[in-house]
């Protein structure tokens, strides 16, 4: 298992290369860059100031700074132009800020935002707390209430408690988590009716004079809803993945014969066809908990008024702030080659007959 683990930590470094390096070209041949962001505000406030008059224009400047190969850069001086080149590094050739990007990276050194007044290190250690309370709680919670649905659904599969649960888990499916959050904004947070739970923000502003048993309530007080809308919108695959695993291990002649053999339904769930049918659920972990963690926070992030890890990177996006960008991906993509390996490790604690070492020789 040892050297399963090391040949799987070995090849988070070429998945690492490969990824950064595809994402690397495809943003560079991607138009309005950062360069062409700071020309656009620059032309924005010139116009602003002084019209059309307020360019700096000439037709030999023209001509010059065309050859920037630049939108938006006709009429600046190209002295100028090159100085933004060189302020966002973008007078060395792509393959030369590749490499430095790569060096930094070795040293965990992710640069500083090209728009923000920070280091890529410090925004994401302030916005981590925002993205790892959401994705942490919700994905808790998913699973502690879609696993024991699901059992109870493959149990009394056809009853009437199976017909109303899956009416509920299909509204849940077809409503999107962002709709639910406006819903719950609406009923609970001063919307029409009550205003029971907090709107924005993580924590009170009053949260440091607060005593730590006031300090835990005002935090989950404030992650009642977004938690809740997270679990809403994503809690239905689980645990019809869940009811179907326990459906398809039930039907085998394994537990036809331990029946037979005079053990109790509860021995035969649990005893034997819980670890066979929860290896899919397991499967699945990685993916639920980064997929909540980031991409699935971003709109309920912007609704509660939540700074986190989602809303940063696409406002970097936004806004071409390479850094960010790249600081966030390559953050979103390690935690999830070591989480996808977690998720393979607990494989052998549900079935200790899982041997990924034997299989992989």
């Amino acid at each position: 298992m040892l050297a399963y683990i090391l040949r799987r930590l070995l090849l988070i470094i070429p998945t690492l290369f490969g990824i950064l390096l595809i994402n690397f070209i495809i943003i560079q041949a991607a138009p309005g860059g950062p360069v062409e962001q700071m020309i656009a505000k620059l032309e924005g406030f010139d116009a602003a100031a002084g019209g059309a008059t307020g360019r700096i224009s000439g037709g030999g400047t023209e001509v010059a700074a065309a050859a920037n190969n630049y939108r938006g850069a006709q009429g600046l001086d190209p002295e100028l132009v090159a100085e933004i080149e060189r302020m966002y590094g973008f007078d060395k050739p792509a393959t030369e800020r590749f490499w430095i990007m790569l060096q930094n990276y070795l040293h965990l050194d992710f640069g500083e935002s090209f728009f923000r007044d920070a280091t890529v290190t410090e925004l994401i250690v302030e916005k981590m707390p925002v993205s790892i309370s959401l994705g942490l709680w919700s994905t808790l919670i998913m699973y502690l209430v879609s696993i024991p649905l699901g059992i109870a659904k493959a149990v009394r599969h056809g009853s009437a408690f199976d017909v109303w649960t899956s009416s509920a888990i299909i509204v849940g499916y077809a409503i999107p988590a962002f709709l639910f959050a406006i819903l719950l904004i609406v009923l609970f947070a001063g919307g029409s009716y009550w205003d029971w739970f907090p709107l924005r923000g993580l924590t009170s502003n009053n949260f440091d004079e607060m005593s730590l048993q006031e300090q835990i309530l005002d935090y989950f007080w404030h992650l009642a809803l977004p938690v809740t809308a997270l679990v809403i919108g994503n809690f239905a695959t689980l645990t019809l993945l869940t009811k179907n695993s326990f459906l398809d291990e039930i039907n085998k002649q394994y537990v036809v014969t331990a029946r037979a053999k005079g053990l109790s339904n509860t021995r035969v769930l649990y005893g034997h066809v819980f670890r066979n049918a929860m290896l899919l659920v397991i499967a699945g972990f990685p993916s639920a908990l980064i997929g909540i963690f980031f991409t699935g926070s971003l709109l309920i992030e912007v609704i509660f008024s939540l700074d986190g890890l989602g809303l940063l990177s696409f406002e970097a996006a936004i806004n071409r702030d390479y850094p960010v960008v790249f600081g966030t991906l390559f953050l979103f993509t390690l935690l999830g080659l070591v989480l996808k390996l977690i998720g393979d490790l607990t494989y052998t604690l549900v079935d200790p007959r899982i041997d990924f070492e034997s299989r992989a020789n």
